[in-house]
């Protein structure tokens, strides 16, 4: 029993939410009353949650000597000797072998979605990580191919608005990410992540600058965009821009003020105000386009 335990906690279930990306065509191609895509998307948001946590038990075994010197890593099943790494590649190469089985009995095109999304994690974790804005470039990439492997599931047409807005948002996340570790272990940084010895904290706050300007820009641009206007029969999506900038600056306001951001999943859904402005930005989206 001990042994599962350690398992499930190495999977990390709480990063699930992440695959909720998987949704975004649906949602956004107008089919989320559709009953069979939305039961074949349930099905493919639970193979991506089978492969995300194939790839953190693959990652904890690779980075094992580094996590044991990270105050808060080390704490991990892997790390902290309740899991043997024998065990997480094993069951993380099984866990693997059946998601890719499981997608092409799926979709032909969302198992190669899959499989693209395997191939960029195994690049960032046995070479990319190593390099500075690379490696948050790959791992929002990432991201994008939830969304893209969503789409491909249900035969939905991919926007363009769609994958730079993922992109975006991705990025902001990313190096808020870099930024609160850097924080966290101070001079120690470069010893538990190689980038972070390239990383300072004003190189940060100038990318994390960027980004979110970016984020915003094209999120309002995306509102307002005739052919969106046009395809989803809505002429006041704009209005929704208040949440998306609320939940933006709340995020950077627990980055720089509350020094969180470590872990973007557990920052956002420990964050009340967050939560609510997430919700109340998803009620009007559905209510706007589905009306």
């Amino acid at each position: 029993m001990k042994l599962l335990a350690a398992l499930w906690k190495s999977a990390r279930p709480y990063q699930w939410p992440k695959n909720l990306l998987l949704f975004a065509a649906l949602i956004f191609s107008k089919h989320l009353f559709d009953v069979e895509l939305l039961v074949k998307n349930f099905w493919g948001f639970l193979v991506f949650c089978l492969a995300s946590s194939s790839l953190y038990l693959l990652n904890d075994a690779i980075d094992y000597a580094s996590d044991v010197k990270h105050p808060l890593k080390s704490k991990r099943p892997v790390a902290s000797g309740q899991l043997p790494r024998s065990a997480a590649f094993g069951v993380s190469l099984v866990g693997l072998g059946i998601s890719l089985v499981w997608s092409f009995e799926l979709e032909q095109k969302f198992a190669l979605g899959l499989a693209l999304f395997i191939a960029t994690n195994f690049a960032y974790s046995f070479f990319f990580k190593r390099f500075v804005i690379l490696d948050a470039m790959l791992l929002a990439v990432g991201f994008v191919l939830r969304a893209v492997a969503g789409g491909w599931l249900i035969g939905a047409p991919i926007s363009d608005w769609l994958i730079i807005c993922t992109l975006l948002l991705s990025l902001f996340l990313g190096f808020s990410k870099r930024r609160a570790e850097m924080v966290l272990l101070e001079g120690e940084a470069k010893s538990h992540r190689a980038s972070l010895e390239h990383y300072s904290p004003y190189l940060l706050d100038q990318l994390i600058g960027v980004v979110t300007a970016s984020t915003v820009v094209a999120y309002t641009f995306y509102t307002l965009s005739p052919e969106v206007k046009e395809k989803l029969g809505s002429t006041h999506l704009y209005l929704t821009v208040p949440f998306v900038l609320f939940g933006i600056f709340r995020y950077l306001y627990l980055v720089h003020q509350k020094t969180e951001g470590g872990d973007p999943t557990k920052t956002i859904f420990s964050d009340l105000p967050l939560v609510l402005g997430i919700i109340l930005w998803a009620g009007a989206v559905f209510l706007l386009i589905y009306k």
